[in-house]
């Protein structure tokens, strides 16, 4: 298949992949049909929606990716945890939730936007605003009595390695 008719069937291939793993999944049951159909989404869909792909994003280093990928389940495994020790164990009195801006050095729509889904995607943060310039994410912990600290550990935990997928 020529480079042009594959990039017009397959303007994003990965997303196609996604798609029929996702829908493969949903499915329950992985047979030719469901995999067929899952194609057929993940040709149609992506077509659907190019117009509002104006350009890819770019991925500098894909297995950072994968590496980045890894270390969010495991965060939102730990946090699920420590979640659930909160609630079970510590008061309202001593519980200290607080608001946090991380300032970002980041500024690819796409990676400011893997880094807030990452911070909503662990039980105990979510991200609740984003700065007109998208200089700023502004954060609620469930319990930082020190919000540096969580600002220092998200800026370092993800968004150094976010920076370093993205360039």
């Amino acid at each position: 298949m020529p480079a042009k008719l594959f990039h017009r069937v397959f303007p994003h291939p990965l997303l196609t992949l996604l798609l029929i793993v996702v829908w493969s999944l949903l499915s329950n049951h992985l047979s030719l049909g469901t995999v067929v159909f899952g194609l057929i989404l993940g040709i149609i869909i992506p077509i659907a929606t190019a117009a509002y792909w104006p350009r890819r994003p770019v991925l500098k280093r894909p297995v950072k990716l994968a590496l980045y990928v890894l270390l969010v389940i495991w965060d939102i495994l730990v946090a699920n945890v420590q979640v659930a020790l909160i609630v079970v164990f510590k008061s309202n009195a001593r519980m200290s939730p607080n608001w946090v801006a991380i300032p970002l050095d980041i500024r690819t729509p796409e990676a400011i936007a893997m880094l807030a889904g990452t911070i909503t995607l662990t039980p105990g943060t979510v991200s609740a605003d984003l700065s007109d310039e998208g200089h700023a994410l502004l954060v609620h912990a469930l319990d930082a009595p020190d919000p540096d600290a969580v600002r220092d550990d998200i800026k370092n935990r993800y968004e150094r390695r976010l920076k370093e997928i993205f360039g």
